[in-house]
């Protein structure tokens, strides 16, 4: 199990996300960190893109269905921002989407309406696929 993919960038990433809940707290709306995060990431110069759209396809054909991640970061990493007071499930399963979708190797959750801590999860996608074998 290779647990280093990415890791120095997922630690400058993180590094953003602690330091807007630090800022902030907890409890706001999604949205609201959606822009803290921009902000941060742009003063930290860390690459990024937001809100891209992901196709779909079925049998060759593109579908009108799109996925949006909240952010790609340094090119390799698919960042979804949560603002809610648990994870589930459901959560966890649109960041491996938009991976296997976008093809990006490491996912990140990152959750800023827990109260107490910033909550987040990695996803590596080469091992969500062995798991799944």
């Amino acid at each position: 199990m290779r647990t280093d993919v990415y890791k120095d960038e997922g630690y400058k990433l993180m590094g953003a996300a602690f330091e807007i809940y630090n800022e902030q707290g907890y409890g706001l709306a999604e949205e609201i960190y959606q822009e803290c995060m921009e902000i941060e990431l742009e003063l930290r110069r860390i690459p990024f893109r937001s809100k891209q759209e992901l196709a779909c396809f079925y049998k060759g054909r593109e579908l009108k269905k799109r996925y949006v991640p909240d952010l790609f970061a340094f090119n390799c990493l698919v960042v979804e921002l949560k603002a809610v007071s648990q994870l589930v499930a459901e959560h966890e399963a649109q960041v491996v989407n938009y991976m296997r979708l976008s093809k990006q190797p490491v996912g990140y959750l990152i959750n800023f309406g827990h109260k107490g801590t910033l909550e987040w999860k990695r996803f590596i996608l080469s091992e969500l696929i062995k798991q799944n074998d």
